[in-house]
Formats: structure tokens, C-alpha cells, sequence
């Protein structure tokens, strides 16, 4: 385990988080590096019966390091901006890996991958497929392109992070997807690569896939029915994992299930795992500030942390459930009672955690678990609070890989206009 107590001391590998805090301070997201590398080896192995590549959804977690250990490891990378490629390039991915998805790509964006030769762009309307192609011409270049289909499968999740459906906006029906493809074929400045889909996020059953990969499978052999042969498949990412108990997807099984079906075809299997790589990778660490009892059952007890909305969003965007913990014992004869875990943010929804039984006192480390995907990337400078710190741990050592953001930073790119201190 990457994260477990040893005599009553929360530890992230062989590093006591008291360390941590007490060398960074709080709030700080730490990450574990094993833990990484761990879950990429157990998803690679898992699909070992198929050709694959492994692109990393850098949207997850697009620290520097994490990207470095990702792209060390041999994956590619699933970006969403010019932002995301370049970091991607700045941690030393290779930009030939690197799948460019998105309902929204600027031409200043598709200018900007075109340059650095990514890997294949996903495209996700007409729209977008004629501007890549102006782009390509003006450019003298050629671009990749797969065409996310929106397969239409329930993917079952929660309806913020559902991609999969005829109602969301992501990717084209199938029937508009054979256009695409004749108008791709036509253009001496577009190369149909292959065929993507996506279809939610936070997926525990293998099902979905499944039944995503067999909607594909009847285009892929349509398509080649017309002249267009495709070289990879890419099913998307979406894979669960446990934040409340609930089942991980077992990724045997997805495996296995996955190159079953491509049996004897010639396609690379594409697969854009983010969450389920470093979420469970993470904690944010936060230290209680004050305590607020009240004296009846009826009313809630709160406990006001250093971290807030604004450093772990999902317990207020999703209603999402992250475990929390105590980082060291409590003192003797400190009893349990419910806590809501909240901020200093000025919103009534600024809660990290709400009905939780802990022994608590002012001044103790909390560890708030499952919070290495779409924490640190999700959060704000709302209320003017500055970003925490983040810190990748590597056994018996950590490293900070982000500094904790100071006022000073916050303020950097402002340039406060004159006349506004002037009466009128």
C-alpha cells in the first residue's frame, strides 16, 4: 500500500505525512510515485493480448513530474489544450504520442499541435474537420485524424462526467462519422488514422466498454468496405475507481474483455486512462484550524480546515465522497462525533466532507484520500487564496514539484489600470 498507517502514523510509502507538513506545511497534495507506476504496469499487463498504446489523460493530474514519470514509462498522452501539449513537451512526451480530443480546438490550437507533428487529433464535428483541413493546407502540413463517435451507450455514471450519450456534446453519430471519413479521404492534407469514442468517466463495469467497442467494430468494418482502412481503435478512458467502497473496474477483466474482441484485426488499441492511474495516487493533507460542537444532535458540528473548495472542488461540484482520515492517533479520552469537514471559502458549499465520525482537536492532520485526479488541476485562486503545494513522494524521500503559489504570484499578471485611482 502506497498510503498506510504504521503505529498509528499515516505514512505515503516509507515518508510520515507529519514530515510533510511539517517541512511544506498545509494544505499540500502528495502523491505517490510507486503508486503510479504501479497502476500503469497492472493496465499495461492486463492488455498485453493486443497491440496497444497507453495515452495518459493529462486533464487528470498535468503536474510536470507526473507527466515525466508517465512519459518515462513509455505512454502517450490524451491532451484537451495547447496548454496540455505543452506541458506534455515541456516533461518530455513525445508529441508523435500524443491524441489532441476536444469539442473546441482554437485554430490557434490546431496550429500549434500541427507544428509539433502530434500523434492524431480526435475529431468531434464537421465543423471542426474543415478547419483542420485549412489549417493542414495553410500549414503545408498532414494531420492524423480518428473521429470520436458518439456510440450512445449509458455508461451508468454520474451525469457531469456522462460523454456517451445522443445528449452530450461530445463526438457525432455514427451516420454523420461515415461522411467525415469519405470528406477526410477526399483531402490530400488529412490521413484517416483511426476511430476514437469516449463514453463517461468514473466507469466501474466492463460492460459499457464493451458494448462501446462493439459499435466501433461495425464502423471499422463498414468503413473498410468503402476503401478507408484504419490503424488504431481508441475506446476512450473513463476507468473507475474506489472513492466510498464502491467496486474498482478490475482490470484483468477489462483486458481481457478488450483483446477478445480484437482478435485477429489489425488495429491498435488506444485507451486514455487518467483517473484511474493517479487518483487513488493522491491525498491532500489539511490541518483542522478550528472546531465548532454544537450542543444537540439536531445541528451539525463543524470542522473548519485550512483546505477549501477552491483546493478540491468535487465534494462541491459533484457531491463527490473522498475519504478522510487521521493523519495520528487523538489524544486519550478525545470521543468520536459526525464533523463536516469545511473551509474558510465564503459559500455554505464549502465542504471537503460532511457526516464524518472523527476524533478531533484544533491543530490535528487530516488526510483526504482518492484526491490525485482532479484535485490540484480543478482548483482556484477564488476568495484570493493561493494553490497548494504539491509534493511527489519516492520511498523513503519527497520532493516538492510545486510550490505553494505566494500573494505576490496571484498578482503577477495583473497590471492595475491608473485612471481608477483617479476622482472623477
Amino acid at each position: 500500500m502506497s498510503f498506510e498507517s504504521r503505529e498509528g502514523l499515516l505514512h505515503a510509502e516509507a515518508v510520515p505525512l507529519t514530515a510533510i507538513a511539517e517541512r511544506v506545511g498545509t494544505p499540500v497534495y502528495v502523491y505517490s510515485a510507486s503508486m503510479m507506476r504501479a497502476r500503469y504496469a497492472e493496465l499495461d499487463a492486463a492488455l498485453t493480448g493486443s497491440r496497444h498504446q497507453l495515452c495518459y489523460a493529462v486533464k487528470a493530474n498535468s503536474n510536470l513530474s507526473v507527466l515525466r514519470l508517465f512519459a518515462g514509462l513509455g505512454a502517450g498522452f490524451d491532451i484537451v489544450s495547447a496548454g496540455e501539449l505543452q506541458r506534455v513537451v515541456s516533461a518530455g512526451g513525445d508529441p508523435a504520442r500524443v491524441v489532441f480530443s476536444g469539442v473546441g480546438k482554437s485554430s490557434e490550437e490546431i496550429d500549434f499541435a500541427l507544428k509539433h507533428a502530434v500523434g492524431c487529433f480526435n475529431i468531434e464535428s464537421g465543423g471542426e474537420l474543415v478547419r483542420l483541413a485549412e489549417r493542414a493546407r495553410l500549414l503545408g502540413k498532414k494531420a492524423n485524424v480518428a473521429v470520436r463517435v458518439n456510440p450512445d451507450v449509458d455508461a451508468k455514471t454520474h451525469p457531469y462526467i456522462s460523454t456517451g450519450l445522443k445528449e452530450n456534446k461530445f463526438g457525432v453519430p455514427a451516420e454523420q462519422a461515415l461522411e467525415l471519413y469519405a470528406a477526410i479521404r477526399a483531402d490530400m492534407h488529412l490521413n484517416a488514422l483511426g476511430i476514437a469514442c469516449h463514453i463517461g468517466s468514473q466507469i466501474s463495469s466492463v460492460q459499457p466498454f464493451a458494448e462501446a467497442l462493439d459499435n466501433l467494430l461495425v464502423l471499422v468494418d463498414t468503413l473498410e468496405t468503402q476503401g478507408v482502412s484504419l490503424g488504431h481503435l481508441d475506446i476512450g478512458g473513463g476507468l473507475g475507481i474506489s472513492y466510498q467502497n464502491e467496486p474498482c473496474l478490475d482490470a484483468a477483466v477489462y483486458g481481457s474483455t478488450l483483446t477478445q474482441r480484437l482478435a485477429n484485426r489489425d488495429l491498435t488499441l488506444v485507451i486514455e486512462p487518467g483517473r484511474y492511474l493517479v487518483g487513488e495516487a493522491g491525498l491532500l493533507l489539511t490541518t483542522v484550524e478550528y472546531l465548532k460542537p454544537r450542543p444537540t444532535h439536531e445541528h451539525k458540528n463543524f470542522a473548519v480546515v485550512d483546505a477549501a473548495m477552491n483546493d478540491l472542488i468535487r465534494p462541491a461540484l459533484y457531491r463527490a465522497w473522498h475519504p478522510v482520515t487521521r493523519v495520528t492517533p487523538p489524544a486519550p479520552g478525545l470521543e468520536p462525533r459526525p464533523w463536516d469537514i469545511v473551509g474558510p471559502v465564503c459559500e455554505s458549499g464549502d465542504f471537503l466532507a460532511e457526516d464524518r465520525r472523527l476524533a478531533l482537536a484544533a491543530g490535528d492532520l487530516l488526510a483526504i484520500s482518492a484526491a490525485g485526479a482532479y484535485g490540484m488541476v480543478l482548483s482556484s485562486n477564488y476568495n484570493s487564496r493561493s494553490r497548494p503545494a504539491e509534493v511527489m513522494v519516492h520511498g523513503d524521500s519527497f520532493q516538492v514539484v510545486r510550490r505553494r503559489e505566494t500573494l505576490r504570484d496571484q498578482m503577477a499578471l495583473e497590471q492595475p489600470d491608473e485612471r481608477c485611482a483617479a476622482r472623477p
